[in-house]
């Protein structure tokens, strides 16, 4: 069997008395990192051999892991911080041990994500997560579009690197929405920016670069019912209201395309008409 085990995502007494006994009793395990792994297992006294699994991994890691298996062995997934297969490179095993058959066990346990929206005070019945943005400037650009009409809660995850580029754009796609900045979840200089976007931003820009650095778990509420101004818009006149904000019509039609969750041929053969 494969068990998917998380592990603490700061704080080491977060590991579970199951995730411990699963670890203990597993043949071998598969890490993100064998070094950080090893640095767990040492921690809490349990000694199994480790396999290197990450995202660069050849196929053929896949194929030995699951060989194992297949014949026999237990494995104990795990990442160096939180839950396996949740924006983490785990994915990939789970799905071959899914397509091979092979029996797979989830443990429940800590995960970033939705420790930072439960302590987030934004609506947290219906959510989304999002995990990083894109890296490039196209796809990232496209995926800020689509979280702009997003009506439920978001979480991003965002590397201490990027943090004050996504907070810009953020706020200047949405600025005005609430937002809650949790900074080094569970480390002993936890931390949470609260406010609208905007606010988030000036409060982190105002930080000397040396307090950049850190985890980052962004929440960010949906969109009110309130922003969808184009409502009561024929599409012509949605496109006219982007063209006089400067847009080409090109571009409008595709924002308006955006705004409406249609094709931008769509919008091209209404105002064609």
């Amino acid at each position: 069997m494969l068990y998917i085990v998380p592990t603490p995502i700061g704080n080491l007494s977060d590991i579970t008395l199951r995730a411990r006994e699963t670890l203990q009793n597993c043949d071998f395990v598969a890490a993100e990192d064998t070094r950080v792994g090893g640095k767990l297992l040492m921690l809490l006294g349990v000694k199994k051999p480790l396999v290197s699994f990450h995202e660069h991994s050849p196929h053929r890691v896949i194929d030995s892991i699951t060989a194992r298996i297949a014949g026999g062995e237990s494995c104990a997934l795990i990442t160096d911080a939180g839950t396996p297969a949740v924006s983490d490179p785990g994915e990939k095993l789970v799905a071959a041990c899914v397509e091979a058959g092979i029996p797979v066990c989830a443990l429940p346990g800590a995960c970033a994500a939705t420790t930072a929206l439960s302590a987030s005070g934004l609506p947290g019945r219906r959510f989304c997560f999002e995990g990083f943005l894109p890296e490039k400037a196209s796809e990232r650009a496209d995926r800020i579009s689509e979280l702009t009409r997003e009506k439920r809660t978001f979480i991003i995850y965002v590397a201490p690197h990027d943090i004050t580029q996504t907070l810009a754009e953020l706020a200047a796609a949405m600025g005005e929405r609430r937002a809650v900045l949790a900074k080094e979840l569970t480390k002993l200089h936890e931390r949470y920016f609260r406010g609208t976007l905007r606010e988030v931003q000036g409060a982190v820009s105002a930080l000397p670069p040396e307090d950049l650095r850190g985890e980052y778990v962004l929440t960010v509420e949906g969109m009110p019912e309130s922003d969808e101004f184009w409502k009561k818009m024929t599409v012509a006149e949605h496109v006219e209201h982007y063209i006089a904000l400067g847009l080409s019509k090109m571009d409008a039609c595709k924002q308006a395309a955006r705004d409406r969750g249609v094709g931008k041929g769509e919008i091209y053969a209404e105002i064609n008409r």
